[in-house]
């Protein structure tokens, strides 16, 4: 099939998935060999709770990659329970960041060394009558977004936070994946930005998905695929 890619940074999709009654231990090591071979980047993770028992976080340029990944997925045996498309991007907010932090925004190299705790959760901004974000003016979003932004860089060095953009390709507006070296950290950062305002006021929260990273092989043998 002919590439079909963003204009500018990675397409994104979260599989969450359970085993099916012939699922396929190998296949699924295959199907996750296949899609990087093909330069995606795959971060495995086994799922704590009863939403799912494993998860696939793929990045590719070419989205194809990605369906051909869910579909190889599949015919192994695996059950996509849950899923979430989103895209990479540079926030309106952050338009003049250095080069090198847009490079890593749009372009990130995943996963990061030493965080095996994990964590994904979609959100949104509300719209409710007199709390409506879309409604404020563009520098009060934007301040609110920096004090946001503060906060979670107090985090820097204990989590990586890989917001990727979903407007009008999911059901919420952003999807956060978090990585970190400890659970705790992933608890205590989303509990402190909480308290901010563009969060307290305006923020809506989805499913929050949480698990261990490791290489596909690690994650197949202890989900018992």
């Amino acid at each position: 099939m002919e590439s079909v890619a963003p204009s500018d940074g990675l397409g994104v999709v979260h599989l969450f998935c359970k085993r099916g009654p012939g699922s396929d231990a190998a296949a699924v090591v295959a199907a996750v060999k296949s899609a990087e071979e093909a330069d995606a980047q795959v971060i495995p993770v086994a799922i704590l709770g009863h939403k799912a028992e494993l998860g696939f976080m793929a990045l590719c340029r070419d989205l194809w990659v990605l369906r051909q990944l869910q579909t190889d997925l599949t015919s192994a045996g695996l059950e996509v329970v849950d899923s979430y498309v989103s895209l990479t991007e540079i926030s309106e907010y952050a338009a003049g960041v250095p080069d090198e932090m847009r490079q890593m925004r749009l372009y990130p190299e995943l996963p990061p060394e030493g965080k095996p705790a994990w964590c994904f959760y979609p959100m949104s901004k509300r719209r409710n009558p007199g709390q409506n974000w879309f409604t404020l003016p563009f520098e009060e979003r934007k301040e609110l977004m920096y004090g946001h932004g503060k906060s979670g860089r107090a985090f820097k060095g204990r989590i990586l936070q890989v917001i990727t953009g979903s407007t009008g390709l999911d059901d919420y507006e952003w999807g956060v994946t978090l990585f970190g070296e400890y659970p705790d950290d992933l608890k205590e950062v989303v509990y402190t930005m909480r308290f901010d305002e563009a969060s307290s006021e305006y923020a809506e929260f989805g499913p929050f998905y949480t698990g261990l990273v490791g290489t596909v092989a690690e994650i197949v043998a202890e989900t018992g695929v």
